[in-house]
C-alpha cells in the first residue's frame, strides 16, 4: 500500500482504514486449458493498460501458463456453450462426442486456426505484454512443489509466493477475481 494513503473511518467497527489511492486488481489463475487462459490474461492487460497496478496468482493448474513452452488444448468435454462458426451456421459439439481420441485436439486446431484468422492475440503474446505492462505474477510454491515444477521450467519474470504473499495482495485490491 502507499504511504500516500488516505485514511477513512471505517462505518462499521470505527477504526481507521487506509485507502490506497489508487485502485488495483488480482487474479487467482486456475485453469490452464486454451480456453480458459485467456480471460485472466485479457483482464489483466487491459487493467494494466489502464493503469491500475495487477497482481496474477497461478495456482494449481493455472501454473502451467507460466511455462516457457506451451501446448494448450481446448477443453470441449462438458462445455456446451461452445458453439464454433463452421459452414454458415454455429455448430455445438456434443458431449459424447469429446470422449472420441482425438476431438479435443481437432477442437483445439480449428480454435486455434480461428483465433489466427480473427486476429486474436496468443497467449504467448498476451503473457509477454502482461510482462512488459510490469504485472506481477506470482506462481503458487506449494504447485510448484506438488507437481515438480522449478523456476528453470518458467519463463522470466514470475515470483514464488504462497497463499499468504496473495492474500497480502488481496486484501490491498479493490478487484479480485477468480478464474
Amino acid at each position: 500500500m502507499s504511504s500516500e494513503a488516505q485514511v477513512v473511518q471505517d462505518s462499521v467497527s470505527a477504526a481507521p482504514v487506509a485507502v490506497p489511492e489508487t485502485k488495483s486488481m488480482s487474479i487467482i489463475v486456475t485453469k490452464g486449458s486454451l480456453d480458459w487462459a485467456y480471460p485472466p490474461f485479457i483482464l489483466a492487460t487491459t487493467a494494466a493498460a489502464m493503469g491500475l497496478p495487477v497482481t496474477m496468482f497461478f495456482t494449481f493448474y493455472g501454473l502451467p501458463l507460466l511455462l516457457k513452452k506451451l501446448d494448450l488444448q481446448l477443453t470441449a468435454a462438458g462445455n456446451p456453450a461452445m458453439k464454433m462458426p463452421m459452414m454458415g451456421a454455429h455448430m455445438g459439439l456434443p458431449n459424447l462426442m469429446t470422449a472420441i481420441p482425438g476431438v479435443d485436439a481437432a477442437c483445439s486446431k480449428m480454435m486455434k486456426n480461428l483465433m489466427s484468422k480473427k486476429g486474436v492475440a496468443s497467449i504467448e503474446d498476451l503473457r509477454e505484454l502482461a510482462l512488459e505492462a510490469d504485472v506481477r505474477m506470482i506462481a503458487c510454491q506449494m504447485t510448484m512443489d506438488l507437481f515438480e515444477y522449478s523456476l528453470d521450467d518458467m519463463i522470466e519474470g514470475p515470483e514464488l509466493g504462497g497463499a499468504a504473499t496473495y492474500i497480502e495482495c488481496a486484501t490491498q485490491s479493490e478487484i479480485n477475481l477468480f478464474i
